[in-house]
């Protein structure tokens, strides 16, 4: 299958919207569509995050993946934390993950960015082999850490 990648704009609102709110189902969110609507189109029209999208020849989206930016002290550079990932459950194994992996190192590596960044389910093994297989590290130096905060 014929993969391209480039960045989503607000016009891709209505075909990305359920992709978003798919993976967020996949982490155990509820479904709400508007919601994650909403969400993306604030964080795209005020420029804090990009999208890439991947659509087949045939043209409908089949996945995305989003980029926080972000800055790392230790190394004085900007970084790209990848926080979601997500591919059509009926086009995964056509390369699309790769496309959208490869495209985010080439926007990382054409922003300046010292690397990217990004965590998964310890239970995603298929996404951790993806990950190792395209040469991301586990990170065995540092120990994450959050803190959960009550959304007002």
């Amino acid at each position: 299958m014929s993969v391209s990648v480039r960045p989503a704009g607000v016009e891709d609102l209505d075909e990305l919207a359920p992709l978003f709110d798919a993976y967020r189902q996949f982490y155990g969110s509820e479904s709400d569509v508007p919601a994650a609507r909403a969400y993306l189109a604030a964080r795209l029209r005020a420029g804090e995050s990009t999208v890439l999208v991947a659509n087949g020849a045939s043209g409908p989206l089949l996945g995305f993946t989003q980029l926080y930016p972000s800055f790392c002290s230790l190394t004085l550079a900007p970084i790209f934390v990848l926080y979601d990932l997500f591919v059509s459950p009926d086009a995964r194994g056509a390369g699309v993950a790769t496309a959208l992996l490869d495209a985010a190192r080439e926007l990382g590596r054409a922003s300046g960015c010292s690397r990217l960044e990004l965590s998964t389910a310890v239970t995603n093994v298929t996404a951790q082999r993806l990950y190792l297989a395209h040469g991301w590290q586990l990170d065995e130096e540092y120990l994450h850490y959050e803190l959960p905060l009550p959304v007002s």
